[in-house]
């Protein structure tokens, strides 16, 4: 069942073209210049159903990974693109048993990733009267492990702690475990509050910065503080070994990470950062600062998660003037880069004070420090969610 037209969460390239895309419809082409719509991409016909927001190509092919989700049967089909995109190669109904609102799939160099958490879509549920989207605190949770073009048989199950993560930072193979780097918190900030609750009370709530994230997700306080976290899920032997990697000074989410090294492994990652001050005050996320990943250097502190101590990883933090918050932020490699923090990261930040939108670009090896370059934009450019940046060809 495909929706209505919009294309309001993503942008991403294909085989040299630009479509934009959200979770409910498939994804519209569009001329990156003019911003005109060329129509919906359903794969030469083969494609029938809602399209992730977040495709990813496979390392060593260039093949596109995609999944897509429905509120009726089959709910979870994940689908493989040839380079050219003009053939679907591979499609499977991973015959789930509910309908999961996954937002991302993960790719290591052999494997699919995919995430099935407690945020569901129910038509039965709403038929009764109660809400199409629930996330059910404390629910069960897995991560599911496939050969590229494996069938539903195929998929290895790892149970995992109950979580909402929205977002998949890299996946990768190391040995015998496929490692997923994501942000995840305890609740989900979807579909909101139930009805009769105060919006503002329950964000305020919800984005609470908190010193002790440590609960079972079942109480609201700080259940959408988000942490970067790493599964270890062994091929072989079925073992799931989970910890948090950042601590709890900052919420982050919204991760990104060289290109280059999408589905193997790699040094550094980048995310947005929350400020959970001022999320608290108005009901949505505000990001009022971005953060350097160093997955090879530890913390000097440690943190204690169910009684067991966890080494957390370094953490570097660009924070931007009072009341400027950013969006849509993308890392940039530069031209004949070797070193995988070599490049930008780019980002439309907004003064709330004046009003005026610009674009910061910032080098990541001197992530403290004040952007390189800060581009004051015609007008005011309203808060969004992910952003891209495209290398295109000179124009004569």
């Amino acid at each position: 069942m495909v929706n209505k037209q919009l294309s309001n969460t993503s942008i991403f390239e294909h085989s040299g073209k630009f479509y934009a895309a959200s979770e409910n419809h498939l994804p519209q082409e569009i001329d990156i210049f003019t911003l005109q719509t060329f129509g919906d991409w359903d794969v030469s016909g083969a494609w029938d159903r809602p399209f992730t927001s977040h495709p990813k190509k496979a390392p060593g092919t260039g093949e596109l990974v995609i999944f897509g989700i429905d509120a009726i049967r089959p709910f979870f089909v994940v689908g493989v693109i040839s380079v050219d995109g003009k053939k679907l190669l591979h499609k499977v109904d991973l015959k789930l048993s509910r309908s999961t609102f996954s937002h991302e799939v993960g790719v290591t160099q052999k494997y699919n990733v995919v995430m099935d958490y407690p945020l569901t879509l129910d038509i039965n549920r709403l038929i009764r009267g109660g809400p199409l989207m629930k996330y059910d605190k404390g629910g069960y949770a897995r991560i599911g492990v496939m050969p590229r073009y494996g069938d539903a048989d195929s998929v290895q199950w790892f149970d995992v702690e109950s979580h909402c993560t929205f977002h998949i930072l890299n996946t990768f193979e190391d040995g015998d475990d496929v490692v997923v780097r994501g942000c995840r918190s305890l609740g989900s900030v979807l579909p909101g509050p139930e009805r009769g609750l105060n919006k503002f009370e329950w964000f305020s709530r919800g984005f609470k910065d908190t010193k002790s994230n440590n609960s079972n997700g079942l109480t609201h306080e700080g259940s959408f503080f988000t942490r970067l976290y790493e599964w270890r899920l062994n091929m072989k032997s079925g073992e799931v070994k989970e910890r948090n990697l950042s601590g709890t000074d900052f919420s982050m989410d919204f991760p990104m990470i060289n290109g280059s090294f999408s589905g193997v492994r790699h040094k550094f990652g980048y995310t947005q950062l929350v400020d959970s001050m001022a999320s608290s005050k108005c009901g949505m996320p505000k990001y009022g600062g971005l953060a350097k990943l160093y997955f090879e250097e530890p913390d000097t502190r440690l943190a204690v998660k169910d009684g067991k101590i966890e080494q957390l990883i370094k953490v570097e933090c660009h924070k931007f003037a009072e009341n400027n918050f950013c969006t849509g932020s993308a890392f940039v490699a530069k031209d004949g880069s070797v070193e995988e923090d070599d490049g930008w990261i780019v980002s439309v930040v907004h003064d709330e004070e004046t009003n005026v939108s610009q674009v910061h670009i910032i080098d990541v090896k001197k992530l403290g420090m004040d952007p390189i370059a800060k581009i004051t934009l015609p007008q005011r450019v309203p808060y969004s969610f992910h952003g891209s940046f495209f290398s295109m060809p000179n124009q004569a």
